[in-house]
């Protein structure tokens, strides 16, 4: 495997703006595009690759799957998308088919690599891309609730009027409706968050906690009723990824990952923190929840699994 070389499976608004995305990242030498639109991966990959004079060196095309032999890393994006008021499990049963197709040929070509999984619902598919492919689990992975949790730190910067990164917060479970906010965990550079409100004077109470709970929960769907598609963050979500990996960073990320049997959520896919480097997932980790946290983790494994049950493939 070369973690020099990308291959992207998806041109869609989210596979475009992450290969835009990750060919300034200078990560990578080469980036393959697939797409069943071949006109539309070349007229990305001429597209962007005009902008390489302006970033880096970088071999960027619309390929086949046999280009995909070397690659470390493939992300699939590719999927049909989520319409107005289709939840993120609503869109299980249509995408399933197209996997079985896009892993088939994957399989074809490539042994084995670095699977990262764009196209939602998230964790089901990349399930599916586990059961469908045979690669190790910590090989097949998906963005999960990296997006999710970037999301809340901003919500939380933006109302205690701190940088997003000096606050370090989870969101976990299914990257959907039934996701959980794990306030028991966040932090802003030391300090728990009910200390740093009260040094503010920022009311934490559980309405507020509520009320950016909900924000980040529903913020896909405003943009997607404002503007069809969410593309922006998802692609810087998964450069961040990208650079855990390539760098060898062992970064603590919200993947969704496979979960071992100490957990409470054992053989399916769900986001958790997890260590991510070179090869993967190195170990996803438990954190401190609550009693209400613990529960609404519960509710989200079982959302997952009775739609796991539901799959045929």
């Amino acid at each position: 495997m070369r973690l020099d070389k990308v291959g992207i499976i998806g041109c869609g608004f989210v596979g475009a703006t992450i290969a835009f995305t990750l060919m300034q990242s200078g990560l990578f030498t080469e980036m393959v595009l697939i797409d069943v639109d071949k006109n539309k991966a070349e007229g990305e990959a001429m597209d962007i690759g005009h902008g390489i004079a302006f970033s880096g060196p970088i071999d960027i095309y619309a390929g086949e799957y046999k280009d995909l032999s070397d690659a470390g890393i493939i992300i699939i994006t590719a999927g049909v998308g989520q319409k107005p008021g289709e939840t993120r499990l609503d869109l299980v049963n249509r995408n399933v088919s197209v996997y079985k197709s896009i892993i088939a040929d994957i399989k074809a070509y490539v042994d084995d690599c670095l699977l990262l999984v764009v196209s939602n619902p998230v964790d089901i598919l990349t399930w599916v891309a586990y059961k469908l492919s045979g690669f190790p689990s910590a090989h097949v992975f998906g963005s999960g609730t990296v997006l999710d949790s970037a999301r809340l730190k901003y919500e939380i910067g933006n109302r205690l009027d701190v940088d997003p990164r000096s606050v370090h917060s989870f969101i976990i479970g299914e990257h959907g409706d039934s996701e959980v906010t794990a306030w028991s965990s966040v932090i802003i550079s030391g300090i728990s968050i009910d200390e740093f409100c009260r040094q503010k004077n920022y009311p934490s109470s559980r309405q507020k906690r509520k009320e950016i709970s909900d924000e980040v929960k529903n913020s896909a769907y405003e943009i997607i009723e404002k503007k069809s598609a969410t593309y922006y963050g998802i692609a810087m979500a998964v450069r961040r990824i990208c650079e855990s990996i390539v760098h060898d960073e062992k970064s603590i990320l919200t993947v969704s990952c496979m979960q071992d049997k100490d957990s409470v959520s054992e053989g399916i896919y769900i986001g958790m923190p997890a260590i991510v480097g070179k090869d993967g997932v190195e170990q996803s980790l438990k954190i401190q929840l609550d009693e209400e946290e613990t529960d609404e983790l519960m509710n989200s494994v079982e959302a997952l699994k009775s739609v796991i049950e539901s799959i045929d493939i």
